[in-house]
Parts: structure tokens; C-alpha cells; sequence
């Protein structure tokens, strides 16, 4: 696992829910807690492509979006 990748892609999940004014319960739906919304925000857990496109959709934004840190 790329630590540094996931700390990338925490933050620019993050970034995007607040420029939406979201909060994580927000976009915390559709089969994704709360509290993976969180660990996913400070790269505690890694993430599968399906829960990516998922956030993604509840943030109202395409999945390459996620990726726009690089």
C-alpha cells in the first residue's frame, strides 16, 4: 500500500466534500459508513474501485475527479 498516494487521495476527497459544503455523513451513503468516509479522509484504510465510484456519485463528481492531486 502507498501511503503517500492514500494521503493524496484523502485529502482531495476531502477538499471536494468541503467545497460542496458536505459533510461526511453527506456522502456517508449507498453502502459506505460515516466512519469509512474518515478513515478513508486520513488514509487509514485502503479502498476498493466500486466504494470509489460510489464517493465519487455522492459528491456529484467523476471518479477520475478523486484523482485530480497529481
Amino acid at each position: 500500500m502507498n501511503k503517500d498516494y492514500l494521503l493524496f487521495l484523502g485529502k482531495r476527497i476531502k477538499e471536494l466534500r468541503k467545497e460542496k459544503s458536505l459533510t461526511q455523513d453527506d456522502i456517508g451513503i449507498n453502502g459506505i459508513s460515516r466512519a469509512m468516509i474518515s478513515l478513508i479522509e486520513v488514509a487509514k484504510t485502503d479502498i476498493t474501485v466500486t466504494k470509489l465510484k460510489i464517493i465519487a456519485d455522492n459528491l456529484g463528481v467523476k471518479v477520475k475527479d478523486l484523482f485530480d492531486f497529481e
